[in-house]
């Protein structure tokens, strides 16, 4: 029964490099395939670090480039921006033009991307050099997972979504303390600028080793870009993103909720042309027949709002101990670190051990074990309040990073297991596509759920008009206006804990949508025919 995904590797590859030949069998090849793994895992762990890696440094930049706010807000939100709005076409281009061609593509623009960054002489360049990062990103990592799925037959793929779900976990909580080592250190002067040029020698070596080690794919039938359609969901995404991004800084203005209700119908127009596209020549830029497996379609929905509890959580997290407890980025850093480990270890025992004997069972016990964690967190804030230290907050993030781990994993074996091969890329940009739109509404609503409750608290305290550095009228005023703040963001930390509690159940509700059991992926209809 394993020897059919193999022929299924074997004949998509020839379909799309002739003269590949059936190597992958052989010990050589087999190593190879490992070595192509480490390569574009390390390009997924670069990307991830990234994204959470420059938040620490926001002080130092500010500081050294005389940034205004609205500069800073875009050095994070552009790349955000620029990345969601990528992602379902760099997908597609893999598809179409080659997966390894498109990742080579891309991480050898973010590498160049990042020494632009960390040579930037002004804020300007520093936001234009991230909008190209963020681009060049939407190139690369699609073809991570495609490359994955491509590459390792259904009975290894189990394994190796396993490793990708620990790398996902460790990149998530290694950026924040990277980045603050990395600015505390202030290596050679530079500040916070070896936070983007430690990319280089990372980058690098990727290109230098994906062309060596990764096997070209691509669909096998021939597809054309749909460049409307490229047009159509990259408007419906900024449309939708923009305003979550920037509308707590603008007041959220009108305009913004326009836009916000503007995207739905910008999203049906789109749906509406990739049918006409399907009937008129088969190659829309998403293959809307994915939808109707049910297992991708149950899936989406899941990381939609898992993105949402990821968004809200670690913005929500980080504001907490750095402003609220008044903690440095280096204590905040390393007091995640049992979070990051428990995540790292579940997510390599789920898919390996655990959800082949258990099913979807595991994907809930995560959901339930993470809203564990959370209300052991919730009850630690309120019972210790400003007195709180890092020990203390070991047991509830271990609880919660297991629960993570449990998710993450199987949830992208889950929703890729029943994908066509051909549409692998277009697959993997969706789901990537979601998560990205999940997290930038988590970071929306962290205006209402988590701002909302901090601002009504500090003009409770008759502090509305002050803030972290305004009470100089001496140092009573001044002690008494940082404690009604630290007061302020553990009960904003609060409130927003109980709205990712809430939304991790809604979760394990949706997961019953997912199927009983791991099924095996769906090979070529030539192959199971055969």
């Amino acid at each position: 029964m394993s020897s059919s995904p193999a022929v299924a590797d074997t004949a998509s590859d020839s379909a799309a490099t002739p003269g590949s030949g059936p190597g992958a069998a052989s010990g050589t090849g087999d190593r190879r395939r490992w070595l192509a793994l480490a390569v574009v895992m390390t390009a997924a762990f670069m990307d991830l670090v990234d994204v959470t890696i420059v938040n620490i440094a926001i002080p130092s930049i500010e500081r050294d480039l005389e940034a205004t706010f609205g500069a800073i807000q875009w050095i994070t939100a552009g790349y955000a921006l620029a990345f969601a709005a990528g992602l379902i076409t760099g997908g597609r281009l893999g598809d179409i033009f080659g997966r390894k061609r498109l990742f080579l593509i891309g991480i050898t623009g973010f590498t160049i991307a990042s020494a632009l960054c960390g040579f930037a002489a002004n804020s300007e360049m520093l936001v234009g050099s991230r909008l190209l990062q963020g681009a060049m990103a939407a190139m690369m990592v699609p073809q991570v997972l495609a490359i994955i799925h491509v590459t390792f037959p259904a009975h290894e793929r189990g394994k190796v979504f396993g490793m990708f779900g620990a790398i996902v976990g460790l990149g998530a909580v290694s950026g924040p303390l990277l980045g603050a080592l990395l600015t505390q250190w202030n290596l050679f002067g530079l500040e916070w600028r070896p936070i983007f040029l430690i990319n280089l020698p990372v980058g690098i070596a990727g290109v230098l080793l994906g062309r060596k080690f990764i096997t070209e794919s691509k669909a096998p039938k021939a597809l054309r870009l749909d460049l409307v359609g490229v047009v159509m969901v990259t408007v419906a995404l900024l449309m939708l993103v923009y305003p979550l991004t920037r509308g707590r800084e603008l007041g959220w203005p009108l305009w913004g909720h326009l836009c916000m209700v503007g995207s739905l119908g910008v999203f049906a127009a789109f749906v509406a042309y990739e049918k006409y596209k399907t009937r008129k020549d088969g190659s829309p830029l998403v293959e809307l027949a994915l939808f109707r497996v049910k297992s991708f379609a149950a899936g989406i929905v899941v990381q939609l709002t898992f993105g949402v509890v990821l968004g809200i959580f670690f913005l929500v997290w980080t504001l907490y101990m750095q402003i609220g407890l008044g903690w440095t980025p280096l204590h905040a850093g390393l007091t995640g670190i049992p979070f990051s480990l428990a995540v790292s270890v579940a997510a390599g025992l789920s898919v390996e051990k655990l959800v082949p004997r258990f099913g979807r069972k595991v994907l809930q016990a995560g959901a339930l074990t993470m809203a564990t964690g959370l209300l052991l967190y919730i009850w630690e804030t309120g019972r210790y309040g400003m007195d709180i230290v890092s020990w203390q907050m070991i047991l509830p993030l271990t609880v919660m990073g297991l629960g993570m781990g449990l998710i993450v994993a199987p949830l992208t074996d889950a929703v890729l297991s029943e994908v066509p091969r051909e549409h692998s890329g277009s697959a993997s940009g969706l789901i990537n596509t979601t998560q990205q739109m999940g997290n930038a509404l988590g970071l929306g609503l962290v205006s209402v759920v988590f701002f909302g409750v901090v601002d009504d608290r500090m003009a409770g305290a008759g502090a509305a008009g002050g803030g972290p550095g305004t009470a100089d009228a001496g140092s009573g005023a001044a002690g008494a206006a940082a404690r009604a703040l630290s007061e302020a963001f553990a009960d904003g930390f609060q409130h927003a804990m109980w709205w990712v509690v809430a939304v991790l159940v809604a979760i394990f509700g949706v997961m019953f949508a997912l199927p009983v059991r791991p099924k095996q992926h769906v090979e070529e209809t030539a192959v199971e025919t055969a």
